[in-house]
């Protein structure tokens, strides 16, 4: 699944492990989502959206050929 994980990170000038340690996973764990090699749970994608104040929606945009 496709996100703007990096693109909002480096918007709002957010380091990986900065943005790791707020939604408790590891920095590794952003790396992969970045990369795409990683889908987040709902969960995570929910903490994510929180800490950018946005939708999941307008983070992770779901393609349906990753079905």
């Amino acid at each position: 699944m496709k996100n703007r994980i990096q693109e909002l990170r480096k918007m709002n000038k957010i380091t990986q492990n900065e943005l790791a340690d707020a939604v408790d996973v590891t920095r590794q764990t952003i790396i992969s989502l970045e990369s795409g090699r990683y889908n987040a749970s709902l969960f995570l994608a929910h903490k994510i959206a929180k800490f950018f104040q946005l939708t999941i929606e307008e983070i992770f945009i779901f393609d349906e050929e990753d079905d």
